[in-house]
């Protein structure tokens, strides 16, 4: 007998317009190895031919098109590879170059680019209306060979915050507001759509915890719908910008530099030579200095639980913001008419 389980219906709906993404790079040829002596061990050095190179690959990842015309959406760290190609697999037979047309960090999402028409696309749900306990299925490419894997779940938490180390950067990410579910999330599965019972995307896999079971995350699709929009309209991601270099302070940097407040903003430059507050941009029309701490945006506390990157991303361009600081031991407020970041 014919198993009737809806999520075979699932299955069949989305497979179709689910991707993998192979990432590589151009890397001197390798033409053989020595095996160099040290202290009674044998190790295994590369030798390289410095003038020939070879097409290597280097990574990869999940994604799924957007659109008929060949958008494809996927996560940020999947396609962080500088100098590298993108090449979408959608069958065996039918691969494609992919050009990136946009990523947004503070989100891990990125937006990448086939020629094509007339593709397989999945519809975009409503990640403001799940729940917990509802059934999810993941997809996606796990160690980049398991083409087409499905697990299914449910969804185990909302609202999760996590900390992430990218694959191909080593950085440390921290993501906010993402979906946690026992659906099994694996490496490669990453960028790969997070479906409800209906076949509609609510979330990107993202992540997962390492040495644990089943417990994975995603990101919930509707912070996406805004990002693909503004690519569908002007071609990039239009990110409002302030305009300052700063460090979000804590008890620990307060104490240690003995600082009046444990919160807030320090506006302070990164390295020797650039100035902390960018000339020209909202923050320096506004009149902040080097050394203000802002605290409040929009009336929103900067804490390191709620930094002023993920507040910024609230607005949009061209919005007229208060901000609360401290100078010189003296709160004050200031206005500030945001830019878009180039």
């Amino acid at each position: 007998m014919i198993e009737k389980s809806p999520i075979v219906e699932v299955a069949k709906k989305v497979c179709p317009a689910v991707i993998t993404i192979v990432i590589s790079k151009d890397l001197p040829k390798i033409e053989g190895f020595y095996f160099f002596p040290f202290w009674g061990k044998e190790f295994i050095i590369p030798r390289i031919e410095k003038k020939e190179k070879e097409k290597v690959k280097i990574g990869g990842g999940s994604g799924f098109i957007a659109s008929p015309d060949g958008l494809i959406l996927t996560c940020r760290h999947v396609i962080s590879e500088p100098k590298a190609d993108y090449t979408v697999i959608l069958e065996p037979e039918k691969k494609y170059p992919a050009q990136v047309l946009a990523s947004d960090p503070l989100n891990d999402i990125a937006i990448l680019k086939i020629k094509d028409k007339n593709l397989p696309y999945l519809e975009l749900g409503d990640s403001g209306k799940i729940e917990l306990g509802q059934t999810v299925i993941a997809i996606g490419n796990p160690l980049g060979e398991f083409h087409d894997t499905l697990s299914a779940g449910i969804i185990s938490g909302l609202s999760r915050k996590i900390k992430a180390v990218g694959p191909l950067t080593r950085r440390v990410e921290s993501l906010r507001g993402l979906i946690q579910t026992d659906a099994a999330i694996n490496p490669g599965n990453s960028g790969g759509p997070l479906v409800d019972i209906e076949g509609k995307v609510i979330g990107i896999n993202t992540a997962m915890v390492m040495g644990a079971q089943n417990i994975g995350f995603a990101i919930p699709i509707n912070y996406v719908k805004r990002v693909l929009e503004e690519v569908k309209k002007y071609g990039k991601i239009k990110i409002p910008f302030l305009g300052v270099r700063y460090i979000i302070l804590d008890k620990e940097i307060a104490t240690k530099n003995k600082l009046p407040v444990n919160y807030g903003a320090l506006i302070v430059r990164e390295t020797l030579g650039e100035p902390p507050v960018v000339r020209g941009s909202a923050a320096d029309r506004a009149g902040l200095k080097e050394f203000d701490i802002i605290l409040e945006f929009e009336g929103e506390k900067i804490t390191t639980e709620n930094s002023l990157a993920n507040i910024l991303q609230k607005s949009r361009i061209g919005d007229e913001i208060n901000l609360k600081i401290l100078r010189g031991g003296k709160e004050m407020m200031l206005k500030a008419k945001l830019g878009e970041r180039k």
